[in-house]
């Protein structure tokens, strides 16, 4: 439950200059994302990413998907991606589709988890890309403990992390599908690993 005695930060913008603030220093808060709210934190930050798993119990072998502001984010992460990977992407984002693509670097096995692979996804909302573009590329699994249901509103994200983030940003209530989750195969085939806002027939 939430500490009645302990002031929790609430903002109303993405783009306060507090919540940029936290965001730099490493710190993790709850926000609306384009689909789902979601905790986040820098994804450059491996102690700020550790700290999210525990935050959510997430199983250590699941990556958590990247928020990122533009396809040149995709180089920060030491990712090979052929041409015609590159253009596919730049002809479905930005949208509510997140991508699944190989990264063997040894240097994200904090990201990866192991599996060599890790999703993005070039999110539509502008106040969000704006945020983006100021602090760099973020984690953002949905705002729950693993197994319980997504955070519709900044109070149910707060019974569920009370002060233990940094702070929330309140967009009001989110009925959304989480994103559609797809996964780029060596030979440029694509298959879809979670149906969700964008429908498939969009990327056919």
């Amino acid at each position: 439950m939430v500490k009645k005695n302990k002031k929790l930060k609430v903002f109303k913008s993405l783009n306060n200059k507090k919540v940029i603030e936290i965001l730099k220093a490493g710190g993790v808060g709850v926000i609306p994302t384009d689909t789902l709210y979601g905790i986040i934190g820098l994804a450059k930050n491996k102690e700020t990413v550790e700290r999210i798993y525990q935050l959510r119990q997430r199983n250590p072998h699941k990556p958590f998907i990247i928020l990122i502001s533009s396809l040149n984010d995709l180089k920060k992460f030491n990712l090979s991606l052929s041409k015609v990977v590159l253009s596919f992407l730049s002809k479905i984002w930005p949208e509510k589709i997140s991508v699944a693509l190989p990264c063997k670097d040894k240097k994200m096995s904090y990201l990866h988890r192991g599996t060599k692979s890790l999703a993005f996804r070039f999110p539509p909302k502008k106040s969000l890309l704006s945020l983006l573009k100021k602090v760099g590329p973020l984690v953002a699994p949905s705002a729950n403990p693993e197994g319980q249901k997504p955070a519709a509103t900044i109070k149910e994200a707060q019974k569920y992390f009370s002060d233990k983030v940094d702070f929330y940003v309140d967009g009001g209530k989110i009925n959304s599908l989480p994103s559609t989750l797809i996964k780029i195969e060596k030979d440029n085939k694509i298959s879809v690993l979670r149906e969700g806002e964008i429908t498939i027939n969009f990327i056919d």
